[in-house]
Parts: C-alpha cells; structure tokens; sequence
C-alpha cells in the first residue's frame, strides 16, 4: 500500500474513533481501583523481595537438563 494511502486511511479511522469517543461520554471509573491497585503493587514488591539476589547464577527452571 502507498504510504499517502495509508496516511489518509489512518487520519479517516482516528477521526472516527475520535467522533466515536466524544458521542459516547467519559469512561465510567472502575469501582474498588484504589484498594485494588494498592494490594496489587504490594504483591509485586513481595514477589521482588522473594526473587534471589544473585543475577549471575542461572535458575535450574531456565538450565534445563545437562
């Protein structure tokens, strides 16, 4: 496909898209995300805190067999 073709077809479908958007009002705030959001990043810093330290030693899971 031509590059002004592909061009044009992208600036009509964001042009849609952005019509569509403003028709159809904010998103609608997801309930709880606060709580949420909270608990999900302390188990990403439990899950950091568990991995070892040692970056040089390859895991037996990634190793495979001898």
């Amino acid at each position: 496909m031509h590059s002004d073709t592909h061009l044009l077809l992208h600036d009509l479908r964001s042009a849609e898209l952005r019509r569509r958007a403003v028709r159809s009002g904010p998103a609608p705030a997801s309930p709880g995300g606060g709580l949420r959001t909270r608990l999900g990043w302390a188990l990403v810093d439990l899950g950091l805190r568990v991995l070892p330290r040692h970056p040089g030693r390859p895991s037996s899971v990634a190793a495979g067999p001898a």
